[in-house]
């Protein structure tokens, strides 16, 4: 029988792991995120804080198990479609693709508690433009990332009693 305590725990342990891989890529390796690449980096986020909070949930009766599954999945789909639409965008001439948008400091700059969260929202790179780690492009990692995390909450669901 499949503990789906551990199942949420694993998907914990992973999100803080891509989340800390996505700042260390940021400030330390000097790759600057675009629009897109935060919207997948507060996927992530999402991701982690969620499982995080159905970790609370009682996992240990099946309704339980689904509604967690379920409420992890939400940001997991999310992240995936827009990492989804990033590599369809990069994958069109430079003379078609449309532009991101503006930068998310730029948009969120008069919100509330700006100068807290600024660090996760900063960025200024063009979403056409391919960054590799490991000579994967990055939004291919979010891909195996959102992927994995969903498949693994629902094939743990299934496996549980």
């Amino acid at each position: 029988m499949m503990n789906y305590r551990k199942a949420l725990s694993a998907v914990f342990i992973a999100g803080l792991l891509c989340s800390g891989t996505s700042f260390f890529a940021q400030y330390i390796m000097k790759l600057n995120p675009c629009p897109l690449c935060i919207l997948q980096r507060v996927a992530v986020i999402a991701v982690t804080l969620v499982s995080l909070i159905v970790l609370i949930l009682p996992v240990h009766r099946k309704e339980g198990r689904i509604v967690a599954a379920g409420l992890v999945s939400v940001p997991a789909l999310w992240g995936f479609g827009t990492a989804a639409y990033q590599i369809w965008l990069q994958s069109l001439p430079a003379m078609e693709r449309p532009s991101c948008g503006a930068p998310w400091t730029f948009r969120l700059k008069n919100w509330p508690l700006f100068d807290v969260w600024e660090p996760v929202v900063r960025g200024f790179g063009d979403c056409g433009i391919q960054e590799y780690v490991m000579g994967i492009p990055l939004p291919v990692w979010s891909i195996m990332f959102f992927g994995s995390v969903l498949v693994w909450v629902w094939f743990a669901l299934k496996l549980s009693k």
